[in-house]
């Protein structure tokens, strides 16, 4: 990341460290959406799926399998698909 005068020696240490832990960052939400959409009522699992799309496209999934998982909306493969990538 280029150095930004306009944040301190401490804040550009802490967006660094954002940015280095950022796949980190991105499996552990959607680990979280998976118990999400399982817990979700009828009015909430589009506004879930819609914010799953939004983070498969910031993870290292290739993006056919993603494709798959979210046209199909299917709740197990979309699990299993987060736990491929919490072995990568």
């Amino acid at each position: 990341m280029a150095s930004r005068p306009d944040l301190s020696a401490s804040q550009q240490r802490i967006v660094n460290r954002y940015y280095d832990n950022l796949d980190a960052i991105t499996l552990t939400k959607l680990q979280e959406l998976v118990s999400e959409l399982y817990l979700a009522d009828e009015k909430a699992v589009g506004r879930v799926w819609k914010r799953i799309e939004t983070a498969l496209a910031k993870s290292p999934a290739k993006a056919a399998a993603v494709g798959r998982v979210l046209e199909s909306r299917d709740v197990e493969a979309f699990a299993r698909l987060v736990q491929d990538l919490s072995k990568i």
